[in-house]
């Protein structure tokens, strides 16, 4: 691809063809603009999504991948044939409303260190609710557990406009993140030993020790179905989640909390195999040793990049990571919503 885009809207497919004829139209519609090319990187479908897009769909770019590379390294290859000012990732399985895109690149474009920015994502089947993948805006806490403003583990909260104020947030949701593509590019892109899942919060982690910003966007608004690719309680995204919360932490905690904290944190995956092992949940408890062995066999790649990002560090300390526990918020204290924490990340 030669042309150049200001905005490159970018869907990575495997298998979407069911998902296109629901879904496509709204990203075209509303995102017609001379500076603005909307692209399906085919990511090795054996469906027939390649025909129906030729057919039905003209105005949209194929890039044709040949083979399933995974969602991160999927996209890495996609995005170095792409040449635009910013990159706009969006799965198959999101609908968008009108004016979504230009909140999100006018943020970007009144701040430089802006490199990031997540729109309000709420429920394709449920449009009052938050959706699990995103919702608000994304964090984490001390152990490196994922939540977001509107969702907490699997409590997915009313959306009442209770989070309608910009601001940053820790990551943005790979199921619709603005990035900025010199960003994306110089940090080498997104890990694609992760495959999928909690990559898009290490590239996130990664920018934000290099001193950018990520950013949520409420007037900019999507619906996602989720679990378009692997339903949620999938064993293989369960593999994936907890191997990867693992890379994760490995590569980007800082000194004085390495240890303590990948320590803690395998301790508490223990706790969570032994509960999927007593509640009869055999795939699920495979699925988290297996993801610790898979730590293991990867520990000398990992110590290698977690030097090269060390030599590049300008930040440590974020005010969007919780410095408590969510699980004993959660569970314990029955904190379910992100206003009932004691939590001020700005």
């Amino acid at each position: 691809m030669t042309d150049s885009k200001k905005i490159a809207i970018v869907i990575l497919n495997w298998n979407g063809e069911k998902l296109f004829p629901e879904f496509l139209p709204s990203i075209i519609k509303h995102s017609k603009s001379e500076n603005t090319e909307v692209i399906v990187a085919d990511n090795g479908s054996t469906d027939a999504s390649l025909e129906l897009l030729k057919k039905d769909f003209p105005e949209v770019t194929i890039l044709d991948l040949k083979t399933n590379y995974g969602f991160a390294l999927g996209y890495n290859l996609a995005l170095k044939e792409i040449n635009a000012e910013y990159f706009v990732l969006v799965n198959t399985d999101v609908k968008v409303s009108e004016g979504w895109i230009e909140p999100c690149i006018q943020q970007m474009e009144a701040d430089a260190s802006i490199a990031a920015v997540q729109p309000k994502v709420l429920s394709y089947h449920q449009p009052d609710f938050f959706e699990y993948a995103g919702a608000a805006g994304g964090f984490i806490d001390k152990y490196g557990y994922p939540f977001c403003r509107g969702r907490i583990l699997n409590h997915i909260e009313k959306d009442e406009k209770q989070y309608d104020q910009p601001g940053e947030i820790f990551w943005a949701t790979g199921a619709c993140i603005f990035v900025r593509a010199k960003v994306f590019k110089n940090i080498g892109g997104f890990d694609h030993d992760f495959w999928a899942h909690m990559e898009e919060i290490d590239l996130c982690w990664r920018m934000k020790n290099l001193g950018y910003k990520i950013v949520y966007q409420p007037q900019s608004v999507i619906w996602h179905l989720g679990g378009g690719t692997l339903s949620y309680g999938n064993p293989r995204k369960i593999f994936l989640n907890f191997r990867n919360n693992l890379f994760m932490l490995f590569k980007n905690l800082p000194d004085y909390k390495f240890k303590r904290i990948l320590f803690i944190r395998m301790v508490l995956d223990g706790v969570a195999a032994v509960k999927f092992l007593l509640g009869f949940e055999w795939k699920a408890f495979v699925a988290v040793t297996k993801a610790h062995f898979s730590f293991y066999r990867n520990l000398e790649e990992l110590r290698k990049k977690r030097r090269k990002l060390k030599a590049d560090l300008v930040k440590t300390e974020h005010p969007e990571i919780y410095t408590k526990s969510i699980m004993w918020k959660f569970f314990v204290q029955k904190k379910h919503t992100f206003n009932s924490l004691d939590f001020k990340p700005e």
